[in-house]
């Protein structure tokens, strides 16, 4: 079953790669309940195939980044990029991006949460396995106010400028 506007987001667990200790966290890999995190919140959270993969690289991240200020002003509290990826290589592709301090590089690595959102994409034919599926989500309090799901292979509907006007 696919998340929809007006659903709870499940309970699950996703990992983020602490470069500086604080706040309770620890260097490396930090594992973090969703629903904790979203408590109270306004959080956009964007999905994509994969770290280092060509339009999520030049294109999803990138426009996060650089309207930043704008969801800030729109009363966002934080962003989150999800991806099925280990925490290293999150962490390592956000210090490439220089997402610190903007964008939260949320790992998924065995697609779970990807799973129980129902927001996955089966790339196993392209040795990728499953992945998570191109989206964004604006969630306040837990609750999913907007969604945007992208068609296979398409990046039109979940970048950041489409979010700018849900919120």
């Amino acid at each position: 079953m696919t998340i929809k506007v007006g659903d709870k987001l499940p309970a699950g667990t996703l990992s983020e790669y602490i470069e500086v200790e604080g706040n309770g966290c620890s260097v490396g890999p930090n594992s973090f309940k969703v629903e904790d995190l979203v408590k109270g919140k306004k959080i956009v959270i964007f999905g994509l195939p994969g770290a280092f993969t060509p339009t999520c690289s030049a294109k999803h991240v990138p426009g996060y980044l650089a309207n930043y200020d704008a969801l800030k002003a729109k009363g966002v509290d934080e962003i989150w990029c999800i991806s099925v990826n280990d925490p290293f290589v999150m962490g390592a592709w956000g210090r490439e991006q220089r997402s610190a301090g903007k964008v939260r590089m949320m790992a998924d690595g065995s697609a779970a949460y990807s799973q129980a959102l129902g927001l996955t994409l089966d790339l196993t034919a392209r040795g990728m396995g499953v992945r998570s599926d191109r989206y964004s989500m604006y969630v306040v309090d837990g609750v999913v106010k907007a969604l945007n799901r992208e068609a296979p292979g398409k990046f039109d509907v979940s970048n950041a400028e489409t979010m700018l006007t849900q919120i």
